[in-house]
């Protein structure tokens, strides 16, 4: 056997945050016929000076200290590929996270969070402000559930120790228009600057708090007022920027965002909602959106879709300002990010560079290394595989699938069939190849965060994949090999140790991770590898076991200056692992632990966010003046017993404020008043969603106001979220909240809330108890169904405690809205069997 046994280490450093890489490649090549122990001393010492340059210049500038196991949580089609969580994909995360802590699982990778079109897999980004809070698009939820849940399940992965990356799609944006297509092309676009695509459709209108969407006719649509709406001119091709000469300003996914400062300017529609744009508008929007989500959200890192298609000083400046420049906030240094650049090694050390560093990239020429093994059938040359990375490691992440690389055919089972090769990024690698370990094993060994695709750690082509339940591991099964690895990569220290390549050989490559672990790759399908002598930096004695156990329980001991005999098994499978063995000190250091955390979200509460529609969360809204109405901020999940602290900054801190905090029955559990800052801290006394709401103290002569409220708290590390609907069937009535009255005019006094029974109603018809209320003459009453189409609408002489009665209603999911006089309304949801 051919083999080559030496210690080499490579290293990539930006220097002064300017693009010229300086590499120091440090070869110790031992061999007793060919070098005299005089040269050998001059060579080790020239290696220890190497290794000091090392120290200084080690790591990029921004370089990012912490390691994380990233799983990707999702695949291309996640959406409805489980018909128990249905466009509910928050909740099937936040029941699977003790298990991914369980197997020592840092992050997830989640999928776009915001609002799209087809409500598919995410990438068709239609409003960033909407995380499935608000009715527009004929839907209120995204493919994720709706925003309370989604805000819950990263609570619940945090209480579980494990961050939440986020996946940002900013090259483009799509779906211009009402729900019918109404209002969203603009005709200059289309006659002087059309990109060929989109017809002009660039009028990006979204609802808000204040301008919710009564219907879906265009004059609705374009007077929609909510955050960051687009023109044409913010677009390729504008009246300064053409298209289609880079891939910066082809349109691939159109329409797609230019990001050039002179990108602005308002749209051609008379009579509209079109707010005027100055000097880099895109930028400076993106920049507050994502601050404005990481608060909201308590996101923990970013990866950036097709990052080769917009300008990289703009995730620098997102990423600089989330790190540092987002108060409370802020990610820190070490905060992940990734950006998917598909090229060479050069390609992605570039882009790198020129982030200055605050995001790594996917390590795609890695990735074809990997795949080079996979497709070599035992001729690829194993000892090839670390020239294949990337240079600028600081922050890289090495993969060997994901969701664009992986596209599999499917039965009525959800078995693997075949391949839709023709929709994948990079050839896929099939997890059911026996090489499958070796290629983890190898991508586990060497620098960065890996990322463990999630059909490649769960087996989905058991029979179980549109049926399974994630908490219940003979469901959703693991593959142990790749469940092995992770466990060995967290539990011993992999990314403690300093990375070394020991060995290279045709069909062996063994890394060591300094001092903590000797990871082994035999791409032999037949042949063990055994025994291999290879040197180490482990001191004699030491005792070393195979914790893959595929050299059973068998030890060596390290001998002669740091030598070790080692072995490594085929991928055939005669052994209990395939490809690949993982050599530790038999005493291993502490179980690998994340340690616990509470989780921090803000909520905006002003007119350009939210929604009001009877169909939406009607969370938002700024507090109305002259009104001591509530105006409900959004949901958190709570254990008993965990406290829960709640800030409330207002805009105007002479005023006296109350928040409150109330269950999904609208019971007051606690509140508290104050002038300026309110903080106030609660004992939940059961588990279970708190809807936290604001207000004006009193009904005096105020102007309505924005106000920030905050909530630390702690949900559950284990949950059912079956068991805890963010909008429980049956409904839960919803304290009266007016709109703001007309100045000078008092706020009426509700005597009697109203009532809905039966409910659920298994026949169709409902009896409805008016609320009572003083002051008021008239009320409607109107049953709308979860696409907004109103099946009922009555006017009413305001009685006092009337019974009104609705009949003939099909199955379904109704929301029964009384809307008084004075602005004031109630809603409640029902459900017909």
């Amino acid at each position: 056997m051919k083999s080559t046994n030496f210690t080499y280490t490579f290293v990539a450093r930006n220097l002064q945050r300017k693009t010229l890489d300086v590499f120091f490649l440090i070869v110790l090549f031992q061999s007793n016929r060919l070098i005299s122990k005089t040269m050998l001393r001059k060579i080790y010492s020239l290696a220890l000076l190497g290794l000091l340059l090392l120290s200084i210049f080690a790591l990029p500038a921004n370089a990012q200290n912490r390691k994380r196991v990233v799983l990707q949580a999702f695949w291309w089609d996640y959406y409805h590929s489980n018909s128990n969580y249905a466009l509910k994909w928050s909740n099937y995360l936040a029941d699977l996270a003790p298990r991914l802590k369980g197997m020592g699982i840092d992050a997830v990778w989640i999928p776009p969070i915001t609002k799209d079109n087809a409500r598919n897999v995410g990438y068709s980004v239609f409003d960033h402000y909407d995380l499935g809070d608000k009715f527009q698009k004929g839907s209120l939820g995204t493919r994720m559930g709706d925003k309370d849940e989604l805000l819950r399940m990263i609570a619940i992965m945090h209480a579980n120790g494990i961050e939440v990356i986020q996946d940002v799609v900013l090259n483009h944006i799509d779906n211009a228009g009402s729900a019918n297509g109404s209002g969203g092309q603009d005709a200059f676009a289309n006659s002087n600057y059309s990109d060929g695509t989109t017809s002009g459709y660039k009028n990006f209108r979204y609802v808000s708090y204040a301008t919710p969407a009564t219907d879906e006719t265009a004059t609705n649509y374009l007077n929609r007022s909510g955050r960051w709406s687009k023109n044409w001119t913010n677009f390729y091709p504008n009246q300064f920027n053409g298209c289609c000469t880079n891939d910066i300003n082809s349109v691939l996914f159109g329409p797609d965002i230019s990001f050039e400062s002179n990108a602005f300017g308002g749209s051609s529609c008379t009579g509209c909602f079109n707010p005027a744009q100055s000097t880099n508008y895109m930028r400076d929007n993106a920049r507050n959106w994502l601050v404005w989500s990481k608060k909201q959200t308590g996101i923990d890192g970013y990866r950036f879709d097709a990052v080769k298609h917009f300008p990289a000083y703009v995730v620098e400046d997102l990423l600089f300002n989330t790190q540092s420049n987002a108060g409370w906030a802020n990610g820190g240094s070490d905060m992940f990010a990734v950006g998917e650049w598909v090229g060479g090694s050069g390609d992605l050390d570039n882009w790198c560079n020129a982030t200055q560093n605050r995001a790594g990239t996917f390590d795609f020429s890695l990735r074809n290394g990997l795949n080079n093994i996979i497709n070599g059938n035992g001729n690829f040359d194993m000892g090839s595989l670390p020239g294949y990375q990337q240079g600028n490691r600081g922050r890289t992440v090495p993969f060997v699938n994901n969701h664009d690389t992986f596209r599999p055919q499917l039965d009525a089972n959800g078995n693997y069939i075949g391949w839709n090769t023709g929709s994948e990024l990079a050839p896929h690698i099939d997890p059911f190849n026996p090489r499958l370990s070796l290629v983890y094993a190898m991508m586990m060994a060497v620098d960065g965060s890996p990322q463990i695709f999630m059909e490649d750690l769960f087996n989905l082509s058991n029979g179980t994949r549109f049926t399974h339940d994630p908490k219940n591991a003979t469901q959703l099964v693991t593959r142990p090999d790749i469940e092995n690895i992770i466990w060995c990569h967290q539990n011993l220290r992999f990314k403690q140790g300093a990375y070394k390549v020991r060995w290279q050989a045709q069909d062996l490559l063994v890394i060591e991770r300094s001092g903590r672990a000797i990871i082994c790759g035999n791409d032999n399908w037949t042949n063990w590898q055994d025994p291999i002598g290879v040197q180490t930096d482990f001191p004699d004695g030491t005792v070393l076991k195979d914790y893959s156990g595929a050299a059973g329980t068998s030890t060596r001991t390290v001998y002669g200056g740091g030598k070790v005999n080692l072995s490594v098994p085929p991928c055939n499978g005669s052994a209990p692992r395939r490809g690949y063995s993982i050599w530790a000190p038999v005493t291993a250091p502490p179980a690998y632990n994340n340690p616990l955390r509470t989780t921090t979200q803000e909520w905006e509460l002003d007119q350009d966010l939210g929604d009001s529609h009877a169909s939406s969360l009607q969370q938002g809204g700024r507090l109305p003046g002259n009104s001591t109405a509530w105006r409900s901020a959004g949901k958190i999940f709570v254990e008993a017993g965990k406290p829960v602290t709640i800030e409330l900054f207002p805009s105007d801190a002479t005023r006296n404020l109350t928040v409150g905090l109330f269950n999904l029955s609208n019971t007051t559990l606690t509140t508290k008043s104050g002038v300026g800052t309110i903080t106030h801290t609660y004992t939940p006394t059961a588990t279970g969603f708190i809807l936290i709401r604001a207000r004006h103290t009193s009904a005096v002569a105020y102007a309505g106001q924005k106000v920030f409220v905050k909530a630390t708290y702690t949900p559950p590390v284990n949950v059912t979220t079956a068991s805890f609907p963010s909008l429980p069937a049956g409904g839960a009535k919803s304290a009266p909240i007016a709109e703001e009255p007309e100045e000078g005019k008092a706020e009426a006094v509700v005597l009697e809330e109203m009532r809905v029974y039966p409910n659920p109603s298994r026949d169709g018809n409902l009896t409805i108890t008016l609320p009572t209320v003083e002051g008021i003459e008239t009320m409607e009453v109107r049953v709308i169904d979860l696409m907004g189409v109103v099946h009922q609408n009555t006017k009413l002489k305001a009685l006092g405690n009337e019974t009104f009665k609705l009949e003939g209603l099909k199955k379904g999911v109704y929301l029964v809205e009384v809307r008084a006089d004075n602005g004031q309304k109630w809603n409640q949801k029902v459900v017909i069997q």
